[in-house]
This record gives C-alpha cells, structure tokens and sequence, in this order.
C-alpha cells in the first residue's frame, strides 16, 4: 500500500527541514573560523593604539602637542569614541567627546591645548603625562581594556589585543 500524497509531502518537507538543519549546524564553525582567521575581536575590535610621541621636551604648549598618543581604526566602518578613554600608568584620563573615527583613519591624542579637528583632539594640559617609561591603555565606554601600549620597559613593548 502506497503513501498517500499529504504524507509523501510531509515525510519530503521533514527530510528538508532535517538536511537545512544539518547544514546550518555545519557551516557555523565554519563561519566562527572565519572570523578569527581575520582577527575580529568582538564590537570595538578595530580601534587599537597606534604610534606614541612621549615625553616632549619641554612646558610650554608647544613642547606639550608634540607628545600624543595616535588612535587607529583598522576596521571600514566608522566608530563612535565618545566615552573612550585614554589613561597613563598615574592614573591620568582623558574622555573623548563625541568623535566619529572614520573607517581606515586615526587620530593624534595631544597633551597640550588647541582646537579640536578630525585629526587632533588636546587634553588641555599644563603638564607631561606620557614619560619615558609609560603604558597608555585605551578603554571603551563599559571600561573595558580596549588596548593597550607599553615603552621605555627595556625597549618599547606592544601589547595589542589582537
């Protein structure tokens, strides 16, 4: 005796659904490989600490903005900075406002006084705050460790979380 066909149908959509099933569990790994092979580390993956200009010679403004620490976007997509935060081993903070760091792009970080463009943000400061031995840690809004940058500890050390 044959199936009628509504059970044909039904026992074909099961087998589909069954197979779509197999499928989807396969290719996640697959997916989640992909992604590390590339180095995404989660939502705020792309922003690291670029070069470091520590310790400028010097207290006038001057000598101030030429100490910065550069903030990269490696990623495409823009990023919202406002609530970053940049600190030094002393405890010392500085807060990005609202700042959008374009895809592929990167901003100097001065110690000194000036006006805010899309490629320098000032601290404002009156003194150093990067010295020649020195780790700036950059923080996401939750203050998570975003990255960080070592130097001067028996030659410069990068500890990119990569």
């Amino acid at each position: 005796m044959s199936a009628s066909p509504a059970t044909r149908l039904r026992r074909l959509l099961s087998a589909a659904l069954a197979a779509g099933a197999l499928v989807g569990a396969a290719a996640v790994p697959a997916a989640a490989h992909d992604d590390d092979r590339h180095g995404h580390r989660g939502q705020h993956s792309s922003i690291v600490i670029g070069d470091v200009q520590h310790d400028g010679r010097g207290r006038d403004n001057r000598a101030l903005n030429r100490e910065w620490v550069e903030v990269k976007n490696t990623g495409r997509n823009a990023v919202n900075l406002r609530g970053f935060t940049l600190t030094d081993q002393q405890g010392n903070r500085y807060r990005f406002n609202h700042l959008r760091l374009e895809g592929r792009s990167s901003i100097k970080v001065h110690t000194g006084n000036g006006h805010d463009t899309h490629r320098d943000v000032y601290q404002d400061r009156h003194h150093q705050i990067w010295d020649e031995r020195d780790t700036a840690t950059l923080r996401d809004t939750r203050g998570n460790v975003i990255d960080t940058e070592s130097w001067g500890h028996r030659g410069h050390h990068d500890n990119h979380r990569r």
